[in-house]
C-alpha cells in the first residue's frame, strides 16, 4: 500500500492559547475534506512531516501542531524560565478544543502516536462529541506502572544502560521516581547538570526504544534534546497530569467511555511496552475496537508494516 506522497501545508498559524503560550499549527490536503488531527509523540517531540504522509491528501483535511513547549511552539521547554507548571495533560487538551474551534471544525478522526496515543484516547474519553475515529500507535496509557517499567522495570533487559542511566541520580534517590529524581535534575540552576542529565535520559531512550537513525539524530540537537527530556520527565514524573488511581491507568479505567467511537490500533509485537500486555486489556475493554498486532515491529510508526497498517486504516476511515 505504501505511504502517500510528501504535501506541503496549505495554512499555518501561531495560536495564542493563554498562559504565555503560542502553539504552532498546520492544515494540509484538501481544506473540504474530512478533518484529521496528528497527536505527536514524546511528550515533547514535536510534529513531521512524515506523519502528513498516512492520510489521503485528497480525502483529508490534514491538522498537526506542536504542542506545547515542542517544536515551533513557544516559548520552548529548552529555555530554562519556560514556565512548566502550565504544561499537563489538561492544557494540552484546551489547546486542542482551541484549535478546533479556531479552525472551525466541529469532529475530527484523532491519530496518535506513543505520547499522542495517550492523549488521544484521553481526548475521546472527555471531549467524546467532537472525536469520529481514532487511529493509534505504539499505544500506552500513560499508567503508573508503565512509566516505571520504562525507567526501572527495563533494566533487567539493558543492565549496562541501567547501570549508566542510575549513576547520575543521587544515591538516595535510586529507589524512588526516576522520573521525578530526573526531572529534578533537569530544573537545576546548574545548566551543566541540566545537560548531563538530558544527555543521559535521551541515552536511556535510545536504549530501550530502538529507532530508526533520523529519531536517533533528533538528540544530537541540544535544543531538542533539552526539550524533549525535560518535558518527558516532567510527565513521566507526574503521572502525566491524568490524577489519582493511575496505578493501573486512569485511560484504561475508563475504556467504555469509548464504547461510541470506533478505533484502531496498530501495534508492533516487539514494542516492549506490550510487555504489560496494556495495548489487550484496552482492546477488551473498548467495544468496537480493531487491533492490528505488527510482527517484527518495534514503537516507530515509520516501520514499513505499521505505516502501511495505519495507511489502511486512515483510508477506511476517510470512506466512513
Amino acid at each position: 500500500m505504501g505511504l502517500y506522497p510528501e504535501t506541503e501545508p496549505y495554512d499555518h498559524g501561531m495560536l495564542d492559547v493563554g498562559d504565555g503560550n503560542r502553539v504552532y499549527w498546520e492544515t494540509c490536503g484538501n481544506p473540504r475534506g474530512k478533518p484529521a488531527l496528528v497527536l505527536h509523540g514524546g511528550p515533547g517531540s514535536g510534529s513531521s512531516p512524515y506523519l502528513r504522509r498516512l492520510f489521503d491528501p485528497v480525502a483529508y483535511r490534514i491538522v498537526l501542531l506542536d504542542q506545547r513547549g515542542s517544536g515551533r511552539s513557544t516559548p520552548h521547554a529548552s529555555v530554562y524560565d519556560t514556565d512548566m507548571s502550565v504544561n499537563t495533560t489538561g492544557h494540552v487538551m484546551a489547546d486542542l478544543e482551541a484549535l478546533r474551534r479556531h479552525l472551525g471544525i466541529g469532529r475530527w478522526l484523532v491519530w496518535g502516536g506513543s505520547w499522542g496515543s495517550v492523549l488521544g484516547l484521553r481526548y475521546a474519553q472527555t471531549h467524546p462529541g467532537v472525536v469520529s475515529e481514532l487511529v493509534l500507535t505504539g499505544v500506552a496509557t500513560a499508567a503508573t506502572r508503565e512509566v516505571t517499567l520504562l525507567t526501572r522495570g527495563l533494566g533487567r533487559l539493558f543492565p549496562e544502560a541501567f547501570e549508566r542511566f542510575l549513576a547520575l541520580v543521587p544515591e538516595e534517590e535510586r529507589d524512588g521516581n526516576l522520573a521525578a529524581a530526573y526531572n529534578r535534575l533537569i530544573e537545576s540552576p546548574d545548566p551543566e547538570l541540566r545537560e548531563k542529565a538530558a544527555r543521559a535520559w535521551t541515552d536511556w531512550e535510545t536504549a530501550i526504544i530502538p529507532a530508526p537513525p533520523r529519531s536517533v539524530a533528533r538528540f544530537e540537537d541540544p535544543v531538542f534534546r533539552m526539550g524533549f527530556a525535560r518535558t518527558v520527565t516532567h510527565y513521566f514524573g507526574n503521572d502525566h497530569f491524568l490524577g489519582a488511581g493511575n496505578d493501573e491507568g486512569v485511560v484504561l479505567r475508563d475504556a467504555p467511555l469509548l464504547t461510541d467511537i470506533p478505533g484502531t490500533m496498530v501495534q508492533g509485537s516487539l514494542d516492549l511496552g506490550n510487555l504489560l500486555g496494556t495495548v489487550w486489556r484496552l482492546h477488551h475493554a473498548w467495544p468496537g475496537s480493531e487491533l492490528v498486532v505488527v510482527d517484527e515491529a518495534g514503537h516507530d510508526a515509520g516501520t514499513p508494516g505499521v505505516a502501511d497498517a495505519l495507511v489502511a486504516a486512515t483510508d477506511r476511515y476517510a470512506r466512513g
